[in-house]
């Protein structure tokens, strides 16, 4: 009592304070482990910098050509966010639609899965072929890579609403539009976060597979003329500028499934576990 009093810190918060400071710090941690080893290993070895550059001059390689990187940067990134954005859009209505009437599930569903068992690389210079070597043949790319996961996950979603639930809100009077927008809609969320941030990693293979095809500019291109050149130190930049954006993108994604689903109990796990300690203390 006399600690809660004072508003001095209980011993318990003091360790669920420090446990979520390591779970917030321990990615960093591993990270720069990954890379103080890597830099140690490569130096104390003599491994010569064309087989495997330390991290060190990978970095000075980023700051020396930042600009030449982040223009290629920016249209690989718009490549990406064009699919992504193109298979979000057409993929949560398809799964809404495929939930709701279940012949015309049974009917595309299989096609969905078989048009998944094509390679991309093997539909990249067809798509070529019929539109050109512009931008639109690596958005399609994108878009197809994107877009099963998001439908499965999605579909899981929509039809995960319990049955009864549904009853009740139609025998209630609301609409059929309202039931969904008010119970399908919030009840499939999780489920379509998690096919949205599974496509958000596969959103920057779907580019650089496009770009790998038929492309004069974007990180793709770049990797392969450094390859060709045997520049490794630029196409270790490269993969790393690459990494970067599909972290990026699924971190925006992760922020915004935690302000949309503050109620879901993935996002309050860390609560239920540190918090019974803070309350018998």
């Amino acid at each position: 009592m006399s600690e809660g009093g004072t508003g001095s810190p209980t011993p318990a918060r003091r360790r669920s304070g420090g446990r979520r400071w390591l779970d917030r710090a321990s990615p960093i941690l591993v990270v720069l482990g990954v890379l103080g080893l890597w830099e140690f290993g490569v130096r104390a070895g003599g491994v010569p910098a064309y087989l495997l550059p330390p991290p060190s001059s990978i970095v000075q390689r980023i700051f020396a050509d930042w600009r030449m990187l982040a223009g290629h940067t920016w249209v690989t990134t718009g490549e990406i966010l064009a699919g992504y954005v193109l298979a979000v859009v057409v993929s949560i209505p398809l799964a809404a639609l495929l939930a709701r009437f279940r012949p015309l599930e049974n009917a595309l569903y299989p096609l969905l899965v078989a048009s998944q068992t094509v390679p991309k690389v093997a539909i990249a210079p067809l798509l070529v072929v019929w539109f050109g070597f512009g931008v639109l043949p690596k958005v399609l790319i994108v878009f197809l890579i994107c877009f099963f996961p998001i439908v499965v996950d999605a579909l899981i979603g929509f039809r995960s609403v319990p049955r009864e639930v549904l009853w009740l809100s139609r025998s209630m009077g609301a609409s059929q539009w309202k039931t969904f927008r008010k119970i399908s809609i919030p009840a499939a969320l999780p489920n379509i976060f998690a096919g949205l941030k599974v496509a958000s990693t596969l959103a920057v293979v779907g580019a650089v597979v496009g770009e790998f095809v038929a492309a004069d500019r974007g990180l793709g291109y770049q990797l392969i003329v450094a390859n060709g050149v045997m520049d490794v130190q630029l196409s270790f930049a490269l993969l790393i500028v690459l990494s970067v954006l599909g972290v990026v993108l699924h971190a925006l994604l992760d922020l915004l499934e935690r302000a949309a689903l503050p109620w879901h109990v993935s996002q309050r796990v860390g609560a239920g576990v540190h918090g019974p300690a803070e309350g018998t203390a």
